[in-house]
């Protein structure tokens, strides 16, 4: 397993957990610095058959309050989650085109399907993922690429680590990390292509159908 991302520091110490892990420093806001690790990972491990686009940033926006719009945020949202998505997809796409069989992962977010209003920025990115998803599915259909979408429930990380933690209905609560991983190795075992993990398949089943704004109203009471 490789595993990319901005800080070398935190790379080197989750590699020394698990022996065999391989690491690359790779800035998803960057189209050069992931052009730069595609070429590096490619020419180092030929046989690569598997993409997991999981990089995501989370920000509160109240555009109700009386204060500056954090523009520097939204943006630092957009660039990760929806740009760094598209330039992954669009480094590794050919070489994995090529191969007899491979998967690119794409991480969304149980609010993909019913946003939660204190993360408007971040809500939207996912949806668009989850939608591009779809769409890169479809393109690829007839190729040896399968496209799967992965979305998880709240989970306990760093990505909301620094948010005031809102109240929410009965039974929404952080999933811890490990659980969520088990859950996830499970779901992605059954070679499916939408993958729900545990509260996301509530938020699904309620962004789909009339619950909708049922389901909006109790996780942003």
């Amino acid at each position: 397993m490789i595993i990319g991302g901005r800080r070398q520091a935190v790379l080197a110490e989750t590699a020394a957990a698990y022996p065999g892990m391989e690491t690359i420093v790779l800035d998803t806001t960057s189209d050069a610095s992931i052009q730069s690790a595609a070429a590096e990972l490619l020419a180092k491990f030929p046989a690569l058959n598997v993409v997991i686009n999981n990089a995501g940033v989370q920000r509160v926006h109240n555009f109700a309050a009386d204060k500056p719009f954090d523009e520097q945020g939204a943006e630092a949202e957009i660039e990760t989650n929806i740009y760094g998505v598209l330039r992954v997809t669009n480094a590794f796409l050919p070489h994995l085109k090529q191969q007899p069989a491979a998967v690119i992962v794409n991480v969304t977010s149980g609010l993909a399907f019913v946003p939660m209003a204190r993360f408007p920025v971040y809500c939207a990115t996912k949806a668009f993922v989850h939608s591009f998803t779809m769409s890169l599915r479809r393109q690829l259909q007839h190729s040896s690429v399968q496209v799967v979408e992965l979305a998880p429930p709240w989970v306990a990380t760093d990505l909301d680590a620094n948010h005031e933690k809102p109240t929410v209905h009965e039974g929404m609560s952080p999933m811890p990390l490990s659980e969520f991983t088990a859950a996830a190795m499970q779901e992605l075992a059954t070679e499916s292509d939408e993958l729900k993990v545990a509260g996301a398949k509530y938020l699904y089943s309620g962004g789909i159908g009339s619950r909708l704004y049922e389901v909006f109203e109790q996780i942003n009471h």
